[in-house]
């Protein structure tokens, strides 16, 4: 006596238009009952699907979304290395006939292309133990009306629409990648799948929503056309037993017996709103072609153990009771209930709040669980926050998207899921800020425009973001003179407007302090170990051939950078001076240098009205008062000892 095969167990399940109507309620569920798996939802978010049916996998720490499209080849092998696909549930499709008729090339490159992309991808990576691909019974064409006997998954395919004959295709590439290549394929065939979720261009929510509305309902031809009906938390199940005991190479139809024609459906409809069919069902002109019936064998997938539990009655009130309870779901879908929708006529509507959901729901801040979100991988900060994460175990990315381009900001948002935004990006010009005086216009786009919108966005989001900013928009003045130790205070309103980049930056700080999700700090004259950056003030002003000699107030970063980690897990917010205590002049710096570094060094002053002569743009000099974050830090050292304690003790020559 044969025993059956042990059920297959995936690890990481890419499902493809997750955020569709059956991919989505397959999603929820698979997420839920399997917290083991790790689910990869991928959705374009076209206009039939909605990060909103995903809501009840947002929290869940076995699911992660990306918005990508299935024929961007580059984006869907690095996806399958990345996230260690062993699993494809493939659902991503064009799948309106209406649509195909009018749009039909659109059906051939999603449905044909970009099945081929993914089968393309999986034969290079070498890694998938599974690929279901989720056909249609549409590709088997017309039954009889007249027999009983459906649809066996051996039958010939004979596609009679342009989107059926695109699912048909797709088939055939899926099966000559089974057999040329031995890919590990299962193709399903589904009736129509009706439920909560589902765009109103489908017949029941669109009849439900015109039935709400008050309005008719328009029915293609004379209405007799029969389709049997699945209710969606039935094809979920389908599919989670396909997944786990179909077998590969196999085709399983998923359908019903219980068949209904166009007209019972708009009746039942009726009926349940208590209206008469007959004063509201209107017959209008029918489809190019309109196949009369398909009709299913489904004893196979039964023999799997699957089984039909929803009755017609209850799925339909339910599905009901669902769209009274969210007739906003879709926003504007006035296109859609056209008796004869075309894509053309329907707008998209895809809150963003939906996207930032996928967010939040992962947010929690402190310790282990921090996860940060860096800007400015490129930049001299960015790159040394990223090396002491590495060196406190801290787990971070760097964002991909460029700060001015909200939408693949999103995207950076969505794929880490940060706990913390660490912005280190802007345009500081090179090699100095020179550049900034003739490239106003980029100036303008990174340091305004593009931190607005990275704080707006992580505002949405509920998440601080930690923004290093400047203090070079300040200069002494009357009130705070040049070696009095008065410095300027956090509230203190910038005075120096000598040059265009300390311009962006006082404007976007002063809009900033709108944004109670930010934590400003105030970085001066950066100074650091690496006494080879060429972006370090020790670094600069040993290469000039001439400097002046005024105090300031400066950043050692190798104190301070860590000390903006804590100020993150604090939730540390407002406007902060972030440099070391007191002043230090170049002379003093230069001295520290000579005796530390090159006891042979020498250098020769100027004054301003001499430095003048050979920049563009005036430099501020400043002090700025750190009272503020002495009081939170206690131990943060002066500047002259920080830079003996960080810099040059540790490069002092023997």
């Amino acid at each position: 006596m044969s025993s059956e095969p042990a059920p297959y167990v995936p690890k990481n399940v890419l499902i493809t238009g997750a955020a569709g109507f059956i991919p989505s309620h397959v999603t929820n569920r698979l997420t839920k009952l399997y917290p083991n798996y790790r689910i990869v939802a991928l959705d374009k978010l076209d206009y039939c699907s909605s990060l909103k049916n995903l809501e009840p996998s947002y929290s869940c720490p076995n699911f992660k979304f990306v918005k990508a499209d299935i024929t961007s080849a580059d984006l869907i092998n690095h996806l399958l290395v990345e996230e260690k696909i062993d699993t494809i549930m493939h659902f991503a499709a064009q799948t309106h006939v209406d649509n195909s008729f009018g749009n039909s090339f659109e059906f051939t490159i999603n449905n044909i292309y970009g099945t081929h992309v993914l089968l393309e991808a999986c034969k290079l990576t070498k890694s998938i133990k599974r690929f279901i691909h989720v056909s249609t019974d549409e590709v088997y064409g017309e039954t009889d009306l007249e027999t009983d006997i459906g649809n066996p998954e051996a039958s010939q395919l004979l596609p009679t629409n342009p989107y059926s004959a695109t699912k048909a295709g797709a088939e055939m590439l899926v099966m000559a990648y089974n057999r040329s290549y031995g890919l590990p394929t299962i193709t399903t065939r589904g009736n129509n799948v009706y439920g909560p979720n589902q765009f109103p261009e489908k017949l029941i929510p669109k009849f439900i929503i015109l039935a709400m509305k008050g309005e008719r309902l328009p029915i293609h031809g004379d209405g007799t056309n029969v389709r049997s009906y699945l209710y969606s938390a039935d094809v979920a199940e389908a599919f989670d037993v396909i997944l786990h005991k179909g077998v590969i190479g196999h085709v399983y139809n998923i359908g019903t017996k219980k068949e209904r024609a166009v007209l019972d459906v708009a009746a039942d409809i009726c009926k349940l709103f208590g209206k008469n069919a007959q004063e509201v069902i209107e017959l209008v002109q029918d489809r190019p072609f309109n196949d009369q019936r398909y009709f299913l064998d489904d004893q196979k997938l039964k023999k799997l153990g699957w089984q039909e539990r929803t009755t017609w009655e209850a799925g339909l009130k339910m599905t009901l009771d669902w769209y009274t309870k969210n007739p906003d779901w879709w926003g504007d879908i006035t296109g859609a209930l056209h008796p004869h929708p075309r894509i053309s006529n329907i707008v998209p509507s895809h809150d963003e709040g939906c996207l930032l959901q996928l967010v939040k729901g992962s947010k929690k801040g402190s310790g282990s669980d921090l996860k940060f979100l860096i800007f400015g991988k490129t930049g001299w900060i960015g790159g040394l926050l990223g090396k002491i994460c590495d060196e406190r175990g801290i787990s971070y990315e760097y964002g991909l998207g460029r700060l001015q381009d909200r939408s693949s900001l999103m995207q950076d948002m969505i794929r880490v899921k940060p706990t913390h935004v660490f912005n280190a990006a802007g345009v500081t010009g090179r090699p100095n800020v020179d550049w900034c005086e003739s490239h106003k216009v980029e100036t303008i786009r990174t340091n305004v425009a593009g931190t607005l919108t990275l704080a707006d966005i992580c505002r949405e989001a509920d998440i601080l973001v930690m923004n290093f900013a400047t203090g070079c928009i300040f200069e002494y003045d009357e009130r705070h003179p040049l070696g009095s130790g008065i410095g300027f205070k956090e509230e203190d309103k910038p005075n120096f407007t000598g040059s265009f980049y300390s311009k962006t930056k006082a404007m976007v700080e002063e809009l900033l302090k709108e944004y109670d999700n930010v934590c400003t700090l105030r970085v001066r004259m950066p100074i650091s170990s690496d006494l080879s950056n060429p972006r370090n003030f020790i670094t600069k002003i040993t290469r000039y051939d001439k400097v002046v000699n005024i105090p300031n107030s400066m950043t050692v970063l190798d104190e301070l950078l860590p000390i903006s980690i804590e100020m993150a897990k604090r939730n540390c917010r407002g406007i902060w001076n972030f440099t070391n205590p007191g002043v230090v002049s170049h002379n003093e710096i230069l001295e520290m240098y000579k005796d530390y570094i090159d006891p042979k060094f020498k250098w020769q002053n100027f004054d301003l009205q001499e430095q003048a002569k050979v920049i563009v743009a005036p430099r501020s000099n400043n002090e700025l008062d750190m009272t503020k974050l002495k009081k939170e830090f206690p131990e943060l050292l002066s500047i002259k000892d920080s830079i003996i304690k960080y810099v040059f003790g540790p490069n002092k020559k023997t």
